[in-house]
C-alpha cells in the first residue's frame, strides 16, 4: 500500500482544513455573516472538496485503463512484428507484478523488435529500390523511376519473402550484365563497320540514345528494349550496306580483271586497284582494311570501268581478231582443219555492219575457245601417240637409209653415234605394230563417242593408218622376197664353189636387183659379208655394163680344171 507524502496524510490535511475552518469563521463573525450563509457556503466547500475526490479518482481510474490498454497495445504490436518478420519461435510474458512493472518488462522487447522490423524493412526497400532502378532501365523510364521509393508492405517481412526478392535481384542484375555486354558488343560492332565503311560513329551512336557516348554524368549507359532494338536495326542495316558494298566492288573487281586481260593492261596500272580486285575472294568477315568499302573507292573503281569500256569499245575489232587468232592457234595445235580466210571475213562484216553486239560476239567467241580447248583435250592423247608413231616411223625410213649405207662401218665421224641410233631405232621399229594397234583402237572409240571421223589436218586417220599398214606390209613382203631372192643366189653361188673350186663373180644384175628396197637390217648375216666382199671384187675388176642373167656361171680364164683339160 503506497503511503500519502507528509503534506497529504490526514492529520496534516484534517489540521489544515481546521484552521482553515477556524479563520473562515473569524472572518465570517468579523463580517457578520448568517448562520444559513455560513452553512451554504460549508456545504458549497464540502462538495467542491468531494468533486475533487472524485475528479482525482476517475483520472486515475483511466489512468490505470490506460495502463492496461498500453500494455495490450505493446502486446498486439510484438505480436504483429512477430508475424510480420516470420519468428513463429519468438515467445514472451508480461511478467508479474504492477501495470507500471510489467510495461516496464514489456518495453524493452517491443523496442528491439521495432528495431528489427526497422532494419528489415530498411533491407527491403533496398532491395527493391534495386529492383525497380534495374526493372525501370529494361522499360526505358529510369529517370522517373528515381524519384519514387518503394512501397514496401510491412506485412509480410520475413526472411522467405527477401530471399526471393533478393532472388528476383539477382536475376535482374544478370539480366542487366547481359544487356550491357550486348550494348557494348553493337557498339563495337557499329566502330567497326564506321572503319570500313567511314562515316560519323558518334553522330549513329547518340541518335540511338544520349547514355551510349557521354556517361560521365553520372546517367548510365541504356540498357532498354528500345535501345537494345534500334541498335540491333542499325548493326543489322550496316552489315547489310557492307555485304552490298562488298558485292559490289567484287563485281566492279571482276569486271576490271576481264577489261584488263582484254585490253592486255601493264602490271603497274592494275596494282593501283589491287585493293579492290584482291576482294573479290573474301567474305564478309574476312574484310578488315580499313575504309576499304567506302563510297569514295566505289566511285573511283566504277569511274575506272567506266573508261575501260569505253576504250573496250574502240579496239573491240582487236580483240575479236585476237579471239580468232587463239581459237585457230587451238585448232593448229590439234591438226584441226579451219577455214581461216573465211571465218575472218565473217567476222569483219559482222563488226562494220553494226547488227551484233560486240561484247555478245566475244562472249561468244570465248564459249568457241572454252570448246576448242576442250575438244584438244579430248584429242590430246590420240595426238600424243601419233606423234610417237610418226616418230617411229621417220626412225624407220633412217634406219632402211642407214642399212643400205655400204660404208656405215667405215671409220669416221660419227659412226658410233649412228651405231647406238641404229640399235635405238630397230627397238622403237619393233614396236611400231603394236603403237599402230593401240592407236588404232583409241580413234575407234574416239569415233564412237563423238559421232564423227578423226581428222588429221583434212585427213581421216583411221584411213592414215590402214594405209600405214598396207604400204608397211607391201615393205616386209617386198624384204622377204629379197632376202629369199639373196638366199637363193648365194646358195647357187655355193653350189658353183663346190663344183668349179671358186667362187664366180657376182652378176651386176644381181647386185643391182634389190636397188630402191629394204635391204637386210641385221649385219651380221652371212648374206650381207658376201655383199661387202663382192663390192670389193667389183671394184678391183671393174664394173660389168652388160646385164648378166642370174643362172649366168662365169668361168675365169685361168682356171686349173680348164688348163688340165
Amino acid at each position: 500500500m503506497t503511503t500519502l507524502p507528509p503534506s497529504l496524510s490526514p492529520s496534516r490535511s484534517q489540521t489544515t482544513c481546521a484552521s482553515l475552518l477556524q479563520e473562515l469563521q473569524i472572518i465570517w463573525d468579523e463580517i457578520g455573516e448568517s448562520d444559513g450563509e455560513r452553512d451554504k457556503m460549508l456545504l458549497e466547500l464540502e462538495q467542491e472538496c468531494l468533486n475533487i475526490y472524485r475528479r482525482k479518482v476517475e483520472m486515475t481510474r483511466r489512468c490505470k485503463a490506460d495502463l492496461h490498454n498500453s500494455l495490450a497495445q505493446f502486446e498486439s504490436e510484438i505480436a504483429k512484428i512477430v508475424s510480420s518478420l516470420g519468428e513463429h519461435s519468438f515467445s514472451f510474458s508480461r511478467g508479474k507484478g504492477t501495470l507500471k512493472h510489467q510495461i516496464s518488462y514489456i518495453r524493452p522487447v517491443l523496442e528491439e523488435l521495432r528495431s528489427k522490423k526497422k532494419q528489415r524493412v530498411k533491407e527491403f526497400t533496398e532491395t527493391q529500390s534495386q529492383i525497380a532502378k534495374i526493372c525501370a532501365e529494361i522499360a526505358g523510364n529510369g529517370q522517373s523511376m528515381m524519384s519514387s521509393d518503394p512501397q514496401v508492405d510491412e506485412r509480410d517481412l520475413t526472411v522467405k519473402k527477401l530471399g526471393e526478392l533478393k532472388s528476383h535481384l539477382q536475376e535482374l542484375q544478370n539480366e542487366k550484365i547481359i544487356r550491357l555486354q550486348k550494348v557494348d558488343s553493337h557498339i563495337s560492332m557499329i566502330h567497326e563497320l564506321s572503319v570500313l565503311m567511314p562515316f560519323d560513329f558518334l553522330k549513329t551512336v547518340s541518335g540511338i540514345h544520349s547514355s551510349l557516348i557521354d556517361s560521365a554524368n553520372g546517367q548510365s549507359r541504356s540498357i532498354s528494349n528500345d535501345t537494345l532494338a534500334k541498335l540491333t536495326g542499325v548493326v543489322n542495316s550496316l552489315q547489310q550496306e557492307k555485304q552490298k558494298r562488298l558485292q559490289k566492288l567484287q563485281c566492279l573487281g571482276s569486271t576490271l580483271i576481264e577489261l584488263w586481260d582484254l585490253l592486255d593492261t601493264p602490271p603497274d596500272e592494275r596494282k593501283r586497284f589491287e585493293h579492290v580486285t584482291s576482294l573479290i575472294s573474301s567474305s564478309v568477315d574476312e574484310v578488315l582494311r580499313q575504309g576499304s568499302l567506302g563510297l569514295d573507292i566505289i566511285e573511283q573503281v566504277e569511274l575506272q570501268v567506266q573508261s575501260l569500256n569505253v576504250l573496250k569499245a574502240s579496239k573491240m575489232k582487236e580483240l575479236v581478231l585476237k579471239r580468232q587468232n587463239e581459237l585457230e592457234e587451238i585448232y593448229r595445235g590439234v591438226h584441226v582443219d579451219v577455214n581461216s580466210d573465211a571465218a575472218r571475213q565473217i567476222l569483219i562484216n559482222l563488226i562494220e555492219s553494226d547488227n551484233v553486239d560486240l561484247s555478245n560476239l566475244l562472249s561468244s567467241m570465248d564459249d568457241q575457245i572454252a570448246k576448242a580447248k576442250q575438244e584438244a583435250l579430248s584429242r590430246k592423247d590420240i595426238l600424243d601417240k601419233v606423234d610417237k608413231w610418226k616418230h617411229a616411223s621417220e626412225e624407220e625410213k633412217w634406219l632402211d637409209d642407214y642399212e643400205k649405207d655400204e660404208n656405215r662401218y667405215s671409220a669416221g665421224r660419227g659412226v658410233h653415234k649412228n651405231l647406238k641410233r641404229a640399235e635405238k631405232a630397230r627397238i622403237l621399229v619393233s614396236k611400231l605394230p603394236s603403237i599402230v594397234e593401240h592407236l588404232t583402237a583409241k580413234v575407234k572409240a574416239w569415233e564412237l563417242e563423238k559421232g564423227i571421223p578423226f581428222l588429221y589436218d583434212k585427213a581421216s586417220l583411221l584411213d592414215m593408218l590402214e594405209e600405214y599398214a598396207m604400204l608397211r606390209q607391201a615393205r616386209e613382203d617386198e624384204k622377204r622376197r629379197s632376202r629369199e631372192q639373196k638366199r637363193l643366189q648365194e646358195q647357187f653361188a655355193a653350189e658353183q664353189e663346190a663344183l668349179f673350186g671358186s667362187r664366180p663373180k657376182k652378176p651386176l644384175a644381181q647386185t643391182n636387183a634389190t636397188v630402191g628396197t629394204p635391204t637386210s637390217r641385221r649385219v651380221s648375216t652371212p648374206s650381207g659379208k658376201h655383199g661387202v666382199s663382192n663390192l670389193k671384187e667389183r671394184r678391183e675388176t671393174g664394173r660389168v655394163n652388160n646385164v648378166i642373167p642370174l643362172n649366168f656361171v662365169a668361168l675365169p680364164k685361168d682356171d686349173p680344171m680348164s688348163r688340165g683339160n
